[in-house]
């Protein structure tokens, strides 16, 4: 009886620490947050990245967003790859490096994140950190734009406007410029928007 009851608080404090830790960044328990992100947990070290990101409940640091971006990514979080992407993209607390924004966002993009796909999307367009290829950009546009993001959307309206990796087609090419701007709408309703704050 001991045994079960032990085996039970110990699913309960697990149930508890991994909700909790879900919890952090909306919480500011930068202290609480920063313990579970020791421990491993890549909840907790995605959440403690956003709050180093961001400047909430700490002063802004984008080397040690890094760190603990890095820190959950290697353990499989999409959110924290696809983060860590885009910190190698611009040079926020890490050295620019195209290269390696295309391998976490892949690793993401690969795992369904959307905003991922979009990303890696853009750098094929572009030729960042790989060689431009228009038809494997709108490939990870399109996954993205099935998903509802709007910026995947508007720039595969783009990618058909102009011929990029598709047929010319001007009539997709407003069919998904509608659908953006439907999202974008949606976005807007709930708070969200297609333009991320620089940091």
């Amino acid at each position: 009886m001991k045994i079960l009851l032990k085996i039970c608080f110990v699913l309960l404090l697990t149930t508890f620490s991994s909700v909790y830790a879900e919890n952090c960044f909306e919480d500011k328990d930068i202290e609480d947050c920063r313990v579970k992100a020791e421990q491993g947990d890549s909840s907790a070290q995605y959440h403690l990245a956003l709050m180093y990101s961001n400047g909430k409940g700490v002063p802004q640091d984008s080397k040690e967003a890094a760190k603990w971006y890095r820190k959950s990514a290697k353990q499989g979080d999409k959110h924290a790859q696809n983060k860590l992407g885009t910190m190698y993209r611009y040079g926020w607390g890490v050295s620019r490096d195209a290269e390696e924004a295309v391998k976490w966002f892949r690793k993401s993009a690969e795992q369904g994140d959307k905003n991922a796909q979009s990303n890696l999307g853009r750098m094929y367009r572009y030729g960042w950190g790989v060689s431009r290829d228009y038809k494997e950009a709108v490939k990870w546009y399109r996954l993205a734009a099935e998903q509802g993001l709007a910026k995947a959307q508007y720039n595969l309206g783009v990618m058909y406007a102009k011929g990029q990796g598709v047929l010319k087609d001007s009539v997709m090419a407003h069919m998904y410029w509608n659908m953006a701007a439907v999202s974008e709408h949606e976005d807007a309703i709930k708070g969200r928007g297609i333009v991320e704050k620089k940091k």
